[in-house]
């Protein structure tokens, strides 16, 4: 009985460290970021099943796109916004069609695509470039469920708890495209939400930004 148990025991352990060491491995191999700011440091990564999404980032960091480039729409408890080039071009002149996964919502650090709306982009494809990065604030089961109801999701007990302790925006849920997230730097978000604002929610002291891709 005691060798079974035993035998068990080293079993459920080897398991563990095999799901542990296969997220780990399934983490490690998604293309991280970093936003450098003069608020500090936006650490994430972006997910592999968005990937025009991921891929059109990457190309446009590499391209310099956002270099010395600034968040201009800011919105406190919502979302902190950029993407325009330094120069002032607001996006390369295209498209990214949706890639509109249930799998990732609008938490708070989530990396999405901006766009134009439905009345004339009915297909929910995104802009080029401009991207936000959300804050939002934290809601309660009755609220969620709602939301749910409305937008035609369900949320995972993992997708609730979060809303519940670290916020979000549920109400963008199923409308834009979700294609990475903050994963450390979240702070970072509040700081710059938090800045004076002008008419349009530009910020009245600019806000640099520049972007880096680690492999």
């Amino acid at each position: 009985m005691k060798k079974e148990f035993l035998f068990l025991a080293l079993f459920i352990i080897l398991i563990s460290l095999s799901s542990c060491f296969i997220l780990n491995n399934h983490t490690n191999k998604m293309t991280k970021f970093i936003i450098h700011t003069d608020y500090g440091d936006m650490k994430g990564v972006l997910f592999n099943d968005t990937p025009q999404h991921r891929d059109n980032f990457i190309k446009l960091v590499k391209e310099g796109w956002f270099k010395d480039s600034f968040f201009h729409r800011v919105i406190k408890n919502f979302m902190i916004q950029g993407g325009q080039n330094a120069d002032g071009r607001l996006d390369p002149g295209y498209t990214v069609p949706a890639e509109i996964l249930p799998a990732h919502v609008h938490k708070k650090g989530a990396l999405a695509a901006a766009r134009m709306g439905d009345q004339v982009n009915p297909t929910k494809s995104s802009s080029g470039s401009q991207f936000y990065v959300v804050q939002g604030q934290v809601y309660d089961d009755a609220t969620l469920d709602n939301m749910e109801q409305r937008a035609g999701v369900k949320y995972t007990p993992e997708q609730r708890e979060a809303y519940k302790t670290v916020g979000g925006t549920p109400h963008l849920d199923g409308a834009y495209t979700v294609y990475g997230e903050v994963t450390e730097g979240l702070d970072v978000i509040d700081k710059i939400a938090a800045v004076k604002t002008a008419a349009g929610d530009s910020p009245v002291q600019k806000v640099k930004m520049t972007i880096e891709i680690k492999k």
